[in-house]
């Protein structure tokens, strides 16, 4: 091969995987506006996070214990 048709092949590869990622961030930022919107989750919280990290805040959720998960699944 020359050097021509590497250059050639490295850009489509470049181009194909720029594309996969903005696919990818994409989708995952629809799935986080689609939740905010059904009320599953509140992303709003989480912004605020940035501003108050002190170690004296409140949980942003609670967790659910091991035995409430299995409750859940069955």
């Amino acid at each position: 091969m020359d050097y021509e048709t590497l250059v050639n092949i490295q850009g489509y590869v470049k181009f194909f995987l720029v594309l996969i990622v903005f696919i990818v961030f994409y989708s995952y930022a629809y799935s986080i506006y689609k939740r905010d919107k059904k009320g599953e989750r509140d992303f709003e919280k989480y912004s605020n996070l940035v501003l108050d990290d002190s170690i004296s805040s409140n949980p942003l959720e609670s967790r659910e214990k091991k035995s409430e998960k299995m409750d859940k699944e069955n």
